[in-house]
Order: structure tokens, then C-alpha cells, then sequence
């Protein structure tokens, strides 16, 4: 069965336009709880809301708590939070569901719904139907003895620091390492700072005064030049970049060069292998770097692609039984530190994992190097037929190219775009195919 409104990480989109409304907003949190109150017989149903510094997070927020509360929920306010940190509290404080208000790297006018199931994980399909199918039905508020309550807790935020702390070894420590931390005007603005500082590394901030308005905007994960200049001109050791909600990475080192999650995810891998720790083997996605997977297994490390989405990439894991996969993008998943993508941990894990192999990230990324990608997004209209026009010049482009390359194709789950990506070899094939599959994708609009 398709889903309607759930994509691949909740339910995103701009802001006062559908589905992004209050009205909304209110109706999903509503079909939400019901469904809550449904599986929860035995005790009455919790859901805890966080947020990033989205200016619009304040009337989502006030939506989202009307709606539980209506279906008689009662909700736990912790006010800007990163993601998974969100996802730490719903595990720790034995809630039956978390719900994080932010449209992660997107911009300020963005923003949406992501919601954690009984334990932190994210919600699994059957959930997202189940919350779909409440949402076809009207709204009937509960009776007055049964409407939910609601309360802003005290000490989310320290909470969250020092368990983030906790998943860095006892033996180790950031002494002597000076960072530029830039938490993208975001939802880790007043957590990621802290977590490194108290572990003794020197800390320059950045991209750490929300405004409502300036997430994302020239800084974080997915803008790595205001970083890559901080770095520099203070000659600091590392950079690390979050994006808005905080579950993504990027690094920098001391010469500005940027590591995205496949050499990060390498790192950790390489280290736990070294140090006889790695469990199984890594799980990335279609968009992984193919030199990555080459270097993985000639280092006899196992590796397996999963769909775009860290829900994908957890999937294989649990699948597997392996802890360590993630996304170029930035996700990076260790399970026995959390249950989702956090760019803090897995910030820390490399710092851990550069101690263990008493290497810098330039030297431990030494033994390969990423065969160039091309990303082209390419805007699509709602009932494109996009697939007819691109499908005969991918399978050509992947015929020229042969073993020394790649084609991904995938429609965005939180935009109205395909993404087409090429990957060879060399950096002149890429972008050539790149192109000559965009411009298929392009012409199809017109027919």
C-alpha cells in the first residue's frame, strides 16, 4: 500500500502550504495518539515533541500538543532539541512515542513531522498506514476525564549532553585537540559545543545564534565553507558541521578539506576492525562511494547497500546484526552508541577511532581515495512521466562507463526532484553523464 503524506523521513514541506498547516499538523498529531492510545492499553499514552529554531517550530509545536492532548495523550514539551536526542529521551524515559518538529537541512520556510515509535526507533510502515488511515477519519476530541495533560520538562538538554559523553571511552579524552563546531543555527546550537568542550577539546563556535530564520543558511552539514574558513583561519586541528536537527556530520581538517560520511563511516569501520570490536560488517546506500566498498573488502570487511534513508540503512543493520552503516550525506549510525543517525556520537566515534589508529583522518583515509560523483537535482512536475525519458540514456550511460561506474536514479522523498547520480572514475565522465540524463529528465517535462 503507497503512503500518502509519510515520505522518507516523516512528513516535510513548506510551511502554510499542504500539508504543512496547522489544520494539518493538528489532524496528524490527533490520528497520531489515537493510534497511540490503541496500542497502549495497560497505561495511558506519552508522546514527548522537541524542535529545532525554526521560527514556524512555535506553532507547530502548539498544534502538535492540541492534537495528542485532544486524543488523550499526554505530552512532554522539551523545546529545541536535536533529533536524536529526541529519540534518546522517548528510549530513556520509557515513552511510547517521540516527535521531532524540523525539516533538517532544509531551509528556514521548511519544515516537518518526524516521529520515534516505543524505544526510539522510527516508525515502521505499518504505523505510518495505521496513522494514515485515522487521518481519513474525523476528528472527535475525548471526553474531558480523558484529555490529555501536558508539561515542559527540566534538564533535556543535560541530560542528552552527558549521554552523549557516555558513548565516548573512559580511557580517551579531546584534550589538546582545538575544533571549530558549527551547529548550523540549529537544534544543537546549545548541546554540541558543551559535549566537546567538557571533554576537554578547545571549542570555537559557530553558526550557533538561531534567529528563527538563519537554519542552514551558508553554515552547517550541507554549507561546509563557512567551517572550512573558521578551521583555517583559526588553525584549528578539526572542523565538525551538523545540519539543522543535528543528525548529520561533516568534518574538516587542519588543511580545510572536508570528509563526508562515507570516509567518516570508513574511519570507524577501519578502527574497530583494527582493534577486533567490529561487529559484522558496514551497511551503506545506493549513494555510497564504490572506491569505499572496494577498500572496505579489501580489508575483508563485509558491505551491503540499502535504500537512501537512514530508516533503510537501520534496517539492514538489524537485519544483519551489524552496528556500524550509514549515508554519504552525513548519517552516520553506530548501534551500540544509539539507535539512529547522531552527528555528535559520530563525531566522537571518529575522534575515538583517529586515537585507536593513532592516525589523523587525512592518513587514515590514505589507502583510497573517492572515485568522482556527480548530483544533479533535477526538478520534476507532479505527474511527470520522468522514468520513460530517463530510463534508455541511464542503461546507455551505464553500458559506456561499464565496470568503472555508476547510475543512481532516485526521486526525492522530501522534494519534487530526482536526483541523478553518476559515478566513474573520472571526474569529466561523471559530470558528462550526469548531464546528458538531466536533460532527458528535463525535455520529458515538455511532452
Amino acid at each position: 500500500m503507497v503512503k500518502k503524506y509519510f515520505g522518507t523521513d516523516g512528513v516535510r514541506g513548506e510551511v502554510g502550504q499542504y500539508p504543512i498547516t496547522p489544520e494539518f499538523v493538528l489532524k496528524l498529531a490527533y490520528a497520531a495518539g489515537k493510534v497511540l492510545v490503541k496500542h497502549s492499553n495497560d497505561h495511558r499514552a506519552t508522546a514527548l515533541i522537541g524542535k529545532d529554531t525554526r521560527i514556524s517550530g512555535y506553532m507547530l509545536e502548539a498544534v502538535m500538543e492540541a492534537g495528542f492532548t485532544a486524543a488523550g495523550v499526554d505530552v512532554l514539551l522539551t523545546g529545541p532539541l536535536p533529533t536524536p536526542g529526541v529519540a534518546y529521551l522517548t528510549r530513556a524515559l520509557r515513552l511510547d512515542c517521540g516527535v521531532m518538529i524540523s525539516a533538517s537541512h532544509n531551509v528556514y520556510s521548511d519544515n516537518g513531522i518526524k516521529f520515534f515509535a516505543e524505544g526510539g526507533a522510527k516508525l515502521n510502515d505499518d504505523l505510518e498506514l495505521e496513522i494514515e488511515a485515522q487521518l481519513e477519519k474525523p476528528m472527535q476530541t475525548v471526553g474531558s476525564d480523558y484529555l490529555g495533560r501536558a508539561r515542559r520538562i527540566v534538564g533535556a538538554v543535560d541530560r542528552y549532553i552527558e549521554f552523549c559523553k557516555s558513548t565516548f571511552p573512559n580511557h580517551m579524552n579531546l584534550r589538546g585537540l582545538k575544533l571549530v563546531v558549527d551547529t548550523a543555527n540549529g537544534a544543537a546550537y546549545h548541546v554540541a559545543p558543551k559535549v566537546f568542550h567538557e571533554l576537554g577539546a578547545e571549542v570555537i563556535s559557530i553558526g550557533d545564534e538561531p534567529d528563527g530564520y538563519n537554519i542552514n543558511l551558508k553554515v552547517g552539514a550541507t554549507h561546509t565553507k563557512s567551517l572550512q574558513a573558521a578551521v583555517l583561519q583559526n588553525e584549528a586541528d578539526y572542523g565538525v558541521a551538523l545540519d539543522g536537527d543535528g543528525d548529520r556530520l561533516m568534518m574538516v581538517d587542519k588543511t580545510g578539506k572536508v570528509y563526508d560520511g562515507d570516509s567518516l563511516i570508513y574511519v570507524i569501520a577501519k578502527a574497530r576492525a583494527a582493534s577486533g570490536s567490529l561487529k559484522g560488517g558496514v551497511v551503506g546506500t545506493v549513494m555510497t562511494n564504490l572506491a569505499m566498498e572496494i577498500a572496505l573488502k579489501e580489508r575483508g570487511i563485509d558491505f551491503v547497500r540499502a535504500k537512501v534513508g537512514d530508516r533503510y540503512v537501520l534496517e539492514q543493520l538489524y537485519q544483519h546484526d551489524w552496528q556500524v552503516g550509514g549515508e554519504a550525506s552525513g548519517h552516520v549510525v553506530c548501534l551500540d552508541k544509539h539507535n539512529t543517525g547522531d552527528g555528535i556520537i559520530s563525531a566522537l566515534q571518529v575522534f575515538a577511532a583517529l586515537q585507536t589508529l593513532n592516525q589523523d583522518l587525512p592518513s587514515a583515509l590514505a589507502d583510497w581515495q573517492p572515485y568522482p560523483q556527480t548530483m544533479i537535482n533535477v526538478r520534476i512536475q507532479k505527474d511527470q512521466d520522468w522514468q520513460t525519458a530517463a530510463k534508455p540514456v541511464a542503461e546507455e550511460v551505464e553500458r559506456e562507463l561499464a565496470d568503472l561506474g555508476r547510475v543512481v536514479l532516485r526521486p526525492s522523498g522530501t522534494e519534487p526532484v530526482v536526483r541523478v547520480m553518476v559515478e566513474a572514475k573520472h571526474a569529466a565522465a561523471a559530470k558528462a553523464a550526469a548531464e546528458k540524463i538531466a536533460r532527458a529528465i528535463e525535455t520529458s517535462a515538455a511532452v
